[in-house]
This record gives C-alpha cells, structure tokens and sequence, in this order.
C-alpha cells in the first residue's frame, strides 16, 4: 500500500508516495537516481547497499521505507561537501583503496558509520567492523589503511 514517506536524504527534506514495504534501495536507485548505493547480494550480507540512517550504517537492501519515516538517510552522494570530497572518500584515493570499484561506496559508508561511532578506531576495530562489506578484487588492506589515514586526519567522520 503506498503512503507518504517523509524523511532527510542528504541534508534535504525528501517526500515520497511510494509502497511502505518497498526497500529503500529500490527508491534510492530508481525513483530519486542516486545510484552510488549498489546492488550486491538482496540480503544485506555484502554491504554494497550500505546508507547511513540516524548515524547508523544499515543495509538498504534489506530496509524497508516505512523504518526511514522521519529519519536521516546520507548516501554516498551525500558524504562531499560543496564538491569537496569527504575525508574518508579523498583516503580511499590516497590509498587506491578500491579496484573495480563496485564495493566502494558501501566500504566508505560502512567506514563513515563506524567512524561517527568511534572516531579513533584500532587496527583491530576497523577490521571487525568492516568484515561484512565484501571486496571481490582484494583491497582489503588499502581499505583499511584509508580508514586509518581518514580517522587520523579528521578526527573521525
């Protein structure tokens, strides 16, 4: 059943009429074309879809658009600011930190979520919090070295 769904995207007011049980990255994608947030697996298992919802990373795939009503919701599109990329996203380039480049901007949303939680995270603590964002082309390391590089300049997200 459709109802209006209103909630911030990106800084800005957004409202949608669209089906409550709709996945967010459908709407994403589809309906407002911000198509920086991937499709990877339909299960919230890979992390491609990964969003920040209320300083949280979640799985978009997997979120429904009546748990955004009200809410925050940042994307990949959303982490630049006026055309100056995001700290962790000028890491990710500093350190090649992607191949293919299909994983990227859930990796650097997953790394902002943790990063908004715990600005100075360990070694240790990236690697746990990152192991669920899956990188078919191996840059593991130079993912984790952006995020270390992007805490240690920004003081976190």
């Amino acid at each position: 059943m459709k109802e209006t769904i209103a909630f911030t995207l990106n800084g800005r007011p957004a409202s949608l009429e669209v089906d409550s049980s709709r996945m967010l990255l459908w709407v994403l994608r589809y309906d407002l074309g911000l198509t920086g947030t991937k499709y990877g697996c339909g299960e919230g298992l890979c992390g491609a879809c990964t969003v920040i919802v209320s300083g949280k990373a979640e799985r978009s795939c997997v979120l429904e658009m009546k748990a955004v009503a009200g809410k925050k919701v940042t994307t990949i599109e959303g982490l630049a600011t006026n055309g100056e990329l995001h700290p962790l996203q000028k890491a990710f380039v500093e350190h090649d930190a992607l191949q293919c480049g299909y994983c990227t901007p859930g990796m650097i949303m997953n790394a902002y979520g943790l990063l908004l939680t715990n600005p100075h995270p360990s070694r240790s603590e990236i690697i746990e919090h990152m192991d669920g964002n899956l990188c078919r082309c191996g840059a593991h390391q130079r993912i984790v070295q952006a995020i270390e590089t992007a805490a240690q300049r920004a003081g976190g997200a």
